[in-house]
Protein backbone atom coordinates (compact mmCIF):
# COMPACT_ATOMS: atom_id res chain seq x y z
CA UNK A 1 0.00 0.00 0.00
CA UNK A 2 2.66 2.39 0.19
CA UNK A 3 5.76 3.34 -2.60
CA UNK A 4 7.93 2.44 0.17
CA UNK A 5 9.27 -0.84 1.24
CA UNK A 6 8.36 -2.19 4.23
CA UNK A 7 8.53 -5.94 4.51
CA UNK A 8 5.25 -8.61 3.67
CA UNK A 9 3.75 -8.50 7.18
CA UNK A 10 3.75 -3.93 7.46
CA UNK A 11 1.62 -1.93 5.66
CA UNK A 12 2.00 2.22 5.51
CA UNK A 13 -1.26 3.01 4.81
CA UNK A 14 -0.29 6.89 4.12
CA UNK A 15 2.45 7.98 1.53
CA UNK A 16 4.66 10.34 0.90
CA UNK A 17 4.83 11.53 -2.58
CA UNK A 18 8.40 13.14 -1.50
CA UNK A 19 9.66 9.30 -0.81
CA UNK A 20 8.21 7.32 -3.72
CA UNK A 21 10.12 7.01 -7.13
CA UNK A 22 10.01 9.48 -9.93
CA UNK A 23 10.28 8.63 -13.54
CA UNK A 24 10.71 11.37 -16.89
CA UNK A 25 8.36 9.80 -18.93
CA UNK A 26 9.49 11.79 -21.96
CA UNK A 27 11.21 15.58 -21.81
CA UNK A 28 8.19 17.64 -19.97
CA UNK A 29 6.35 14.75 -18.69
CA UNK A 30 7.50 13.49 -14.69
CA UNK A 31 5.48 10.90 -13.28
CA UNK A 32 6.02 9.97 -9.43
CA UNK A 33 4.34 6.42 -8.54
CA UNK A 34 2.53 6.43 -5.53
CA UNK A 35 1.27 2.83 -5.51
CA UNK A 36 1.41 -0.33 -7.55
CA UNK A 37 4.61 -1.90 -7.16
CA UNK A 38 4.21 -3.78 -3.90
CA UNK A 39 1.50 -6.34 -5.31
CA UNK A 40 -1.57 -3.66 -5.37
CA UNK A 41 -3.72 -4.65 -8.38
CA UNK A 42 -3.93 -1.08 -9.30
CA UNK A 43 -1.22 1.73 -9.51
CA UNK A 44 -1.90 5.32 -8.52
CA UNK A 45 0.73 8.05 -9.98
CA UNK A 46 1.50 11.62 -10.11
CA UNK A 47 1.48 13.12 -13.92
CA UNK A 48 3.14 16.48 -14.22
CA UNK A 49 3.44 18.10 -17.91
CA UNK A 50 5.65 20.96 -17.20
CA UNK A 51 4.57 24.24 -18.50
CA UNK A 52 5.33 24.57 -22.24
CA UNK A 53 5.21 20.82 -23.05
CA UNK A 54 2.31 18.71 -24.43
CA UNK A 55 1.97 14.78 -23.88
CA UNK A 56 0.93 13.33 -27.40
CA UNK A 57 -1.90 11.65 -28.78
CA UNK A 58 -1.30 7.99 -26.82
CA UNK A 59 -3.33 5.37 -26.06
CA UNK A 60 -2.78 1.69 -23.82
CA UNK A 61 -4.52 -1.09 -22.48
CA UNK A 62 -5.05 0.28 -19.31
CA UNK A 63 -7.87 2.05 -18.03
CA UNK A 64 -7.02 5.13 -16.31
CA UNK A 65 -9.44 7.46 -14.46
CA UNK A 66 -8.31 10.80 -12.56
CA UNK A 67 -8.63 14.23 -10.99
CA UNK A 68 -6.62 16.90 -11.88
CA UNK A 69 -4.52 18.15 -8.80
CA UNK A 70 -3.48 21.28 -9.63
CA UNK A 71 -2.87 23.30 -13.02
CA UNK A 72 -4.78 23.70 -16.46
CA UNK A 73 -4.32 21.83 -19.45
CA UNK A 74 -6.38 20.89 -22.65
CA UNK A 75 -7.33 17.29 -22.28
CA UNK A 76 -8.15 15.42 -25.19
CA UNK A 77 -9.63 12.71 -25.18
CA UNK A 78 -10.61 10.37 -28.26
CA UNK A 79 -12.30 13.20 -30.47
CA UNK A 80 -13.57 15.32 -27.08
CA UNK A 81 -11.42 18.07 -25.84
CA UNK A 82 -11.69 20.54 -23.06
CA UNK A 83 -9.56 22.90 -21.03
CA UNK A 84 -9.38 21.27 -17.62
CA UNK A 85 -8.22 22.56 -14.03
CA UNK A 86 -7.91 21.50 -10.25
CA UNK A 87 -10.68 19.31 -9.09
CA UNK A 88 -12.20 18.19 -12.36
CA UNK A 89 -12.18 14.59 -12.94
CA UNK A 90 -12.30 12.37 -16.04
CA UNK A 91 -12.35 8.37 -17.27
CA UNK A 92 -10.07 7.36 -20.09
CA UNK A 93 -11.31 3.68 -20.93
CA UNK A 94 -8.89 1.15 -22.24
CA UNK A 95 -7.09 1.84 -25.76
CA UNK A 96 -8.73 5.19 -25.81
CA UNK A 97 -6.46 8.05 -27.52
CA UNK A 98 -5.73 11.04 -24.87
CA UNK A 99 -3.27 13.72 -24.91
CA UNK A 100 -3.03 16.73 -22.75
CA UNK A 101 -1.18 20.42 -23.59
CA UNK A 102 -0.06 22.34 -20.10
CA UNK A 103 -2.20 25.83 -20.06
CA UNK A 104 -0.20 28.72 -18.53
CA UNK A 105 2.76 28.63 -16.72
CA UNK A 106 2.60 26.11 -13.65
CA UNK A 107 2.83 22.15 -14.02
CA UNK A 108 -0.47 20.47 -15.07
CA UNK A 109 -0.38 17.76 -11.99
CA UNK A 110 -2.61 14.80 -12.48
CA UNK A 111 -3.11 12.30 -10.00
CA UNK A 112 -4.06 9.32 -12.06
CA UNK A 113 -5.31 5.54 -11.30
CA UNK A 114 -4.43 2.83 -13.65
CA UNK A 115 -5.97 -0.47 -13.55
CA UNK A 116 -4.28 -2.88 -14.28
CA UNK A 117 -0.88 -1.60 -13.11
CA UNK A 118 1.68 0.04 -15.57
CA UNK A 119 4.13 -2.82 -15.91
CA UNK A 120 6.00 -0.30 -18.24
CA UNK A 121 6.16 2.48 -15.23
CA UNK A 122 7.41 -0.23 -12.86
CA UNK A 123 10.27 -1.63 -15.39
CA UNK A 124 11.91 2.07 -14.95
CA UNK A 125 12.16 1.67 -11.31
CA UNK A 126 13.40 -1.55 -10.93
CA UNK A 127 10.43 -3.74 -11.36
CA UNK A 128 7.71 -5.09 -8.95
CA UNK A 129 7.71 -6.41 -5.89
CA UNK A 130 6.64 -10.22 -5.68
Amino acid sequence: MTCRKKGRQEHDYFIDPHKCPRIVQIKGLETTILTGLHGEKMMMVFNATLPGHSVPLHAHRHEQVGVVYSGKAILRIEDKERLVKKGDLYCIPSNVPHSDTTVGDEPFIMLDIFYPIREDFAKKVGGLDT
